[in-house]
């Protein structure tokens, strides 16, 4: 499976949420790191994995899903 990445500008875009929203509203309370975000190298930049994203957003979040992501 490809997986796309995306900024936070570039999710913002996608889903038409302000970058605001998703930095303090729904990262780490909807969109979980290791799930649907990761930090490369260990570092600051956040970015987004669509496909995930996607998916949940179609079918709703469940357990199975951040067991499986982690």
């Amino acid at each position: 499976m490809d997986i796309t990445y995306m900024t936070t500008s570039e999710l913002s875009d996608r889903i038409k949420y302000d970058q605001r929203t998703i930095r303090e509203q729904l990262k780490d309370s909807v969109l979980f790191e290791g799930v649907h975000y990761i930090r490369p190298f260990g570092g600051r930049k956040i970015l987004y994995l669509w496909e995930r994203i996607e998916e949940d957003m179609l079918h709703g979040v469940s357990l199975n899903t951040l067991t499986l992501g982690m």
